[in-house]
């Protein structure tokens, strides 16, 4: 009894020791759900339910971490903590420092590998890291990867050590030094630009994986012939293993293939099968099984939705979006992902799925993912509640260069061979770890002229590596005629000021309607809109206006329309909702009848 007594006071002792440790910095507006947060116990959710495995250890928690001048040999002595996968910039990060191009950020930890992992390979991963990562697993240099936005991991069982382990990571981050993919970030924000996020932003994982086991999978309904097919890669290219996909509806096991020889999984679905929608986001779930000398060896969870997109002429010539083999207009706000207190990390899952549902609440059908990439669990979160997703390209290099209103022919900025080859590699990976997700309609390569270059060639190269989806080569950039859509930008109220009888026409972005809740700003006196008004029915009224004629030109021509936007961001306080989440801005019911009505007006 006196020993479970002396146990629980030093692990009391423990925690309140870290928690003291810890806390938000800066003075700034926050969420209510940065007061939840517990540093034992930070974002815990499993990071990639697309592909799930039930075993796994999250690493996210406080770190030692140290600043040092650019080129410095690994750290002897550390500064002090920083809760992980909060950036360093960040307030809920407990640091609240900018890093810049002339430092590297170093993070330390110790971890302890479970004993049943005994046999199995182990593997580290990471949700995103911004921008050059270097990683070392007890003194051994396990890994190095480029890219702000996009998943990696790496094999460390060859470095592991019986008992405790070290591992080390080292980031570099230029920000707008540098050419890379950044989207908003920039070295002194104000305007549509924002504060820095350097370092480890998404959750830190540990897994245990099998000596022959599945890697990634790509899933591609096709609802004309009724079939889903499953690509399904190994780490090993053994020809005789089996592959084998289970679905079902609910409990019920619905349809089933397998395959050899590395082939992709070829699945008849049941002849009512059931559809998703915004109205109806049904989702299978998944069950995929590796088996080698017919003994299974590995075995992954998923899920699927059987859902198309894609174009036709309507009875009027109008080419419309279509979803299902229905035309569809598709309505949505613009969603930059930003958070007061985490900046690109929502400081929980709640307050990530809190927008979506935001969202939907409000009597939208889609969302404009703007110039940044969400981690896996926004995406299933967009799957789950109905939610279709246009997905920006993080922007990087010169910005901009913008010649609207007319078609421009070579107008595009040069990028260097390094910098092309930077963005050719992070759109990759980009579409890669997204493919599989059912709410994603359209890729948008480039925003407005932000580092736009080679648009053809980028958008015919986006529509080959996936058919199955829309492209949108330059949201209201410099147009080209090539890929599915020409977008339109106007701000405050809509206007179509071209119109292209070969694709989509569609309106990218308009609105950007203020209003300054004081209580509620990221600063006292720098903050703007497009349009500011005093109060919310003032503003409401003035969003109702633009509903209006946004239907009248909808029977002219558009196909789609995005509105600035879901929350204020920093000195922006045009959203929806103010910037800490607090308060919906414009009256919620009137936004929702009139979103409802433009959303069916196609129906």
């Amino acid at each position: 009894m006196v020993k479970h007594l002396i146990f629980f006071l030093v692990v009391l002792f423990n925690c309140s020791y870290l928690f003291a440790q810890w806390k938000p910095v800066g003075e700034r507006i926050k969420t209510d759900w940065a007061n939840k947060i517990n540093v034992e116990n930070v974002l815990p959710e499993y990071p990639r339910p697309i592909m799930e495995r039930t075993d796994w250890m999250n690493l996210n928690g406080l770190w030692n971490y140290v600043i040092s001048p650019l080129g410095q040999a690994v750290p002897q002595k550390y500064d002090g903590q920083i809760l992980v996968p909060f950036a360093v910039e960040s307030s809920l990060s407990g640091v609240g420092k900018m890093l810049g191009e002339k430092n590297e950020l170093w993070y330390q930890r110790k971890f302890t590998v479970p004993s049943k992992w005994k046999g199995k390979r182990v593997l580290l991963h990471f949700g995103a890291v911004d921008w050059k990562t270097d990683i070392w697993v007890n003194q051994v240099k396990v890994g190095q990867h480029t890219g702000g936005f996009t998943p990696f991991s790496f094999d460390i069982t060859p470095a592991l050590l019986n008992g405790e382990n070290e591992l080390v990571v080292k980031v570099w981050d230029p920000t707008d030094k540098g050419f890379q993919p950044r989207g908003k970030q920039v070295s002194k924000p104000g305007g549509i630009w924002y504060t820095p996020v350097s370092g480890i932003w998404q959750t830190v994982w540990l897994e245990p994986v099998p000596m022959q086991s599945i890697v990634n999978l790509k899933t591609t309904p096709n609802i004309d012939v009724n079939k889903l097919t499953v690509e399904i890669v190994t780490n090993e290219k053994n020809t005789s293993n089996k592959v084998e996909v289970k679905v079902f509806e609910g409990k019920q096991l619905v349809a089933k293939g397998s395959s050899i020889n590395g082939m992709p999984v070829e699945i008849m679905m049941p002849a009512r099968v059931r559809l998703w929608s915004p109205d109806s986001p049904f989702l299978y779930d998944m069950e995929i099984s590796l088996f080698a000398a017919n003994k299974l060896v590995d075995k992954v969870k998923s899920y699927a939705a059987m859902r198309k997109y894609s174009t036709k002429r309507d009875r009027n010539g109008i080419v419309r979006l279509q979803l299902n083999n229905k035309d569809l207009f598709q309505f949505g706000p613009l969603d930059q992902g930003w958070w007061p207190d985490g900046l690109y990390t929502a400081p929980s899952d709640e307050a990530l799925i809190y927008d979506i549902q935001k969202t939907k609440d409000f009597g939208y059908n889609m969302i404009r993912k703007h110039i940044k990439v969400e981690p896996a669990r926004w995406y299933t979160h967009c799957d789950r509640l109905g939610i279709i997703v246009w997905q920006d390209m993080p922007s990087g290099d010169k910005n901009p260069e913008w010649q609207n209103r007319k078609y421009f022919e070579g107008t595009e900025v040069k990028r260097s061979v390094e910098s092309e080859a930077m963005f050719r590699k992070e759109w990759k990976e980009i579409i890669d770890c997204l493919y599989s997700y059912p709410c994603i309609g359209t890729w948008v390569p480039f925003n407005e002229a932000w580092g736009q270059f080679k648009t053809s060639e980028i958008a015919e190269w986006t529509k080959q590596y996936d058919p199955s989806r829309l492209v949108n080569p330059a949201s209201g950039g410099n147009h080209y005629a090539c890929g599915d859509m020409l977008d339109l930008h106007n701000y405050p109220g809509p206007e179509m000021y071209l119109y292209d009888a070969q694709r989509a026409t569609v309106l990218g972005e308009y609105g950007g309607i203020g209003l300054v809740l004081k209580e509620h700003i990221w600063e006292p006196n720098r903050n703007w809109g497009y349009i500011q008004f005093n109060t919310s029915k003032e503003a409401t009224d003035e969003y109702l206006k633009y509903a209006d004629m946004l239907k009248e030109m909808i029977f002219r021509g558009f196909s789609a329309a995005v509105y600035t936007q879901t929350t204020d961001v920093e000195v922006e306080v045009n959203g929806l909702m103010t910037y800490d989440r607090k308060v919906i801005k414009l009256e919620e019911q009137r936004l929702k009848k009139v979103n409802i009505e433009i959303c069916n007006v196609l129906k």
